[in-house]
């Protein structure tokens, strides 16, 4: 077996980053940093998904591929 060779390469990341783009996650429990494993029922969102999906029900909320109108095009071409 020694002909094996490990291709894996381990890139490190930034966690305090990466943690700080989930608003939720800059909670401290119990004086501690909040950790979430629950990702089964509720997957958390980043900054930019929250703010995106806030733009989009606050000045385009239509129906994708249903209206005839400016909202409903304009929801349709972002969606696409």
């Amino acid at each position: 077996m020694s002909g094996i060779k490990n291709t894996h390469k381990i890139s490190a990341f930034d966690v305090i980053k990466i943690r700080n783009d989930f608003p939720v996650l800059r909670q401290k429990i119990y004086g501690k940093p909040l950790i979430y494993f629950d990702n089964a029922a509720t997957t958390q969102k980043p900054r930019v998904v929250i703010e995106t999906v806030s733009k989009l029900y606050s000045e385009y909320n239509s129906s994708v591929h249903r209206g005839a109108h400016y909202l409903s095009d304009q929801m349709t071409e972002m969606y696409e």
